[in-house]
């Protein structure tokens, strides 16, 4: 039963490959590329490094405010 469904799923793939609707997919991809190119977006790599930048910003931010703190207390502690 396997066999036959792989058999029916190898028929139409190359169906497909012959049709015309292989050639609209080709369009279809060309043009969303084209669009977009158009538009101010960033590659899923780009995106990836910025959010470890901002991560490792973060958590440098995080140890100041924490030092900060502990120098306020000390001075308000001060005689």
């Amino acid at each position: 039963m396997n066999n036959f469904f792989n058999d029916v799923q190898s028929k139409i793939n190359k169906v497909i490959e012959n049709s015309p609707a292989k050639d609209i997919e080709k369009n279809v991809k060309s043009m969303m590329t084209q669009g977009f190119s158009k538009l101010d977006l960033v590659t899923r790599e780009e995106f990836d490094v910025q959010t470890q930048v901002l991560a490792k910003t973060r958590s440098k931010l995080e140890a100041l405010e924490h030092r900060v703190a502990e120098l306020e207390a000390r001075l308000n502690s001060a005689p």
